[in-house]
């Protein structure tokens, strides 16, 4: 066993806070990784105040997990001592069923092991997240990092990138193509850079003129806002994919009418109701499609981390202590950063 440290909430109303816990030995196929810098997602804030419902205590957040390996277990292949690696926003699936055959464990049928929140499969133990200093986990969960990239700015790939490049990867975007992303956050600006980079004419679709500004930064080669009904009337039928990465409930019909006739609009963002509903004449007239994308699998997830080295593609980070994590979820409450907080996990020594 291995005696780890990190921050942990202990309820959902209180703050995360030092918090010293066992990880397992590892067995013949782990790697042990010495954690450098943690994604802040805003799923950590959900589940440590329960927002979902179901949170286990205490509990470690983090799922954007970028470190160096320190020891390997006598089957490991993949890796080696000294190699950077990546952990996401699983440890574990079933490895047998349909979904896991065909590298999709984010489907599993027999559901995933989330890296935090979750329990481990053999032993029911809880599974402890990155903010922390080490982690143990099956070389099959963990990816290669190219030491070509900004590794603070590496870390959200392993959620944020990989929740948007997977969509864009299944429905095939590329040259050619007009992509619509809706919202810019942590989510939108990875779409957006990875629509651009995969060839397609982007269009950052939002309410916000001065996100606008940015999104034109970060790659778009238009921004329509979706509050000029004009504009938008312009723009029906045009689009050949949608990725919809607002978080929260909202009205989604507009946006099924810019889209062009068999394509598809993808939710990455909202997890609950969509309030109004759709209506059926937006998808019948044009054979319209909305769908939803998760993370993507293992195999997917390397691809993607071999395009950003090969596209010098990473997030727009803030970095923070893990001193500050606390203020760092206030400041998520009030859509308070560009794009993505990233925690420097040597700042875990000065804890007190």
């Amino acid at each position: 066993m291995f005696t780890a440290h990190g921050y942990a909430a202990h309820d959902q109303h209180s703050h995360l806070v030092p918090f010293s816990f066992e990880r397992r030995a590892p067995g013949i196929n782990d790697v042990v990784i010495d954690i450098l810098y943690s994604g802040v997602c805003h799923s950590d804030l959900h589940q440590a105040r329960d927002d979902w419902g179901g949170s286990i205590y205490p509990m470690v957040p983090g799922h954007e997990i970028i470190g160096r390996v320190t020891q390997v277990g006598s089957g490991v292949h993949k890796f080696k001592v000294g190699d950077l690696a990546g952990v996401g926003c699983l440890v574990d699936s079933c490895r047998h069923c349909s979904a896991c055959d065909e590298h999709l464990e984010q489907y599993c049928e027999n559901g995933m092991t989330v890296t935090y929140n979750g329990r481990e499969r053999d032993s029911g133990a809880p599974t402890y997240g990155g903010y922390s200093d080490i982690i143990v986990v099956d070389e099959h969960f963990v990816v290669k990092v190219s030491d070509k990239l900004d590794l603070k700015a590496v870390a959200p790939l392993l959620c944020a990138g990989i929740t948007t490049y997977s969509p864009l990867r299944h429905w095939k975007v590329g040259a050619g193509h007009k992509v619509g992303v809706i919202g810019l956050g942590g989510l939108g600006h990875m779409g957006v850079k990875f629509a651009k980079a995969m060839g397609a004419s982007v269009v950052m679709i939002t309410t916000s003129p001065e996100k606008g500004k940015d999104a034109q930064r970060l790659g778009a080669d238009e921004v329509l806002l979706s509050t000029d009904a004009e504009a938008m009337q312009a723009h029906a039928n045009s689009f050949d994919f949608l990725l919809n990465t607002i978080p929260v409930s909202h009205d989604v019909n507009p946006y099924v009418a810019l889209l062009r006739r068999d394509r598809t609009m993808a939710m990455v963002g909202v997890l609950t109701e969509l309030d109004p509903p759709p209506t059926g004449v937006g998808l019948i007239l044009g054979r319209k499609s909305i769908a939803g994308s998760a993370i993507g699998g293992l195999k997917e997830t390397q691809e993607m981390m071999d395009f950003c080295a090969e596209h010098n593609i990473v997030s727009d980070v803030e970095m923070i202590a893990i001193q500050d994590i606390n203020q760092a979820y206030e400041r998520l409450v009030k859509n308070d950063v560009k794009y993505r907080f990233v925690i420097d996990m040597a700042s875990l020594k000065n804890a007190a």
